[in-house]
């Protein structure tokens, strides 16, 4: 542990980040050098250094399965840790795949794996959150240590577990003007609002590309609507709209999550049968995609409006949903700020996540704490994760 110490010192630390989100369209890499320094309180790190970002498929009988526990079909316990094997497997796999594509000798993987149960603020006996892809696995085929299962000792400080981006947000944005405010819009949105004074909350906003995704397949034959044609094409229902805000996620007070338990394949069959019943499928999908686009940017414009401790200078957008005109469209309008996508800053917006879990399991290796109860609620002062070391202890990397 000592030489990997000492390689995020100088000349820096070669990490993967990887993730597969509540989509589940795919395995994210993203390699970073990420560098510490010594501080008053210990070593601190410096905004990493993105080097490759790329997206693996899973393969197809593995993207079966996830998707059918994602949808909600029974898993036995055997099914249960033949996934977490083969899930492990395969982000070791990706891992190892792009590094060797860029000619990079990883020093560490921070491994997020695939969320399968989330409590979404529901469960009466307390928070508690699954995540499938067991980090031996990963470290076996990855070929170097792993830090991974982040949201676990969050959730035993007391926080949600969820959103986690935001605890690297103020390291890979630091260079953004204050206040400002981050959304990601994977398969579930989530907020991060950097104030001036330093001081961050944090929230989950609700569905995101798991509605619009979830829509697409059910109404197009499609993986998703693309570049928001659909969308742009329709104008949005007012009753509708209307309905989908009275969801009581939305009236809770931060810190919140939520996951597919909620806004899951169930949600979304009543929500087209809804708009069966409406009329609003008679001449086409179209409306329908209005209706749900604006309905993620109301969700968002709502949480600013009541939550944001002052008025952010812009919002930067990152995730699957900064690739959507039309929905950027529809923030701009429910927000009244400026939006943006967060490559306009110089952070891929595809590669941001897998640069979050790449930080995390940096701190994790460091010990590094990273907890904050604006984010999640937890308790301050904990790193997260758990570490498989590299079977021949920890090697010097080097890039190509």
């Amino acid at each position: 542990m000592r030489a990997l110490e000492e390689r995020f010192l100088d000349p820096g630390a070669l990490v993967a980040g990887v993730l597969s989100g509540t989509s589940a369209d795919g395995i994210d890499v993203g390699l970073a050098r990420i560098r510490a320094k010594e501080g008053e309180r210990g070593l601190a790190l410096e905004p990493p250094e993105l080097l490759v970002y790329a997206c693996e498929p899973y393969p197809p009988e593995l993207a079966r399965r996830v998707r059918s526990v994602l949808e909600g079909a029974p898993c036995s316990l055997r099914e249960t840790a033949l996934l977490d094997r083969d899930l492990g497997r395969a982000f070791g796999s990706a891992a190892r795949a792009v590094a060797d594509r860029a000619g990079i000798q990883l020093d560490l993987v921070g491994s997020h794996g695939q969320t399968v149960w989330h409590h979404d603020g529901l469960e009466d006996s307390g928070p508690a959150t699954l995540q499938l892809g067991d980090g031996d696995f990963v470290a076996e085929i990855a070929d170097c240590m792993v830090a991974s299962d982040f949201r676990q000792r969050d959730v035993a400080a007391g926080g949600e577990g969820a959103p986690l981006s935001p605890l690297a947000d103020a390291l890979l944005f630091a260079h953004v003007p204050r206040p400002a405010a981050i959304l990601n819009l994977g398969g579930l949105g989530n907020l991060t609002l950097l104030g001036s004074d330093g001081g961050l909350l944090a929230f989950d906003t609700g569905p995101a590309n798991a509605l619009l995704d979830g829509l697409a397949r059910r109404l197009l034959a499609a993986e998703m609507d693309v570049d928001g044609a659909a969308a742009a094409r329709g104008r949005a229902d007012p009753g509708l709209l209307a309905e989908l805000l009275r969801h009581p996620f939305l009236e809770r007070v931060p810190p919140k999550s939520t996951g597919r338990d909620t806004f899951g394949s169930a949600w979304l069959d009543g929500i087209v049968a809804s708009a069966r019943a409406r009329g609003l499928l008679a001449r086409g999908p179209e409306d329908l995609f209005a209706t749900a686009v604006d309905f993620v940017a109301a969700t968002v414009g709502d949480a600013l409006l009541r939550f944001a401790p002052e008025r952010p200078r812009e919002l930067l957008v990152a995730g699957g949903g900064a690739r959507n005109p039309a929905q950027l469209a529809a923030l701009a309008r429910r927000t009244g700020i400026p939006v943006r996508s967060s490559a306009a800053v110089g952070l891929d917006p595809k590669a941001r996540e897998a640069l979050v879990f790449a930080v995390l399991g940096a701190a994790c290796v460091l010990g590094i704490p990273v907890t904050h109860p604006g984010a999640t609620g937890a308790r301050t002062g904990r790193p997260l994760g758990k570490i498989s070391p590299h079977a021949r202890g920890c090697r010097a990397g080097s890039a190509g």
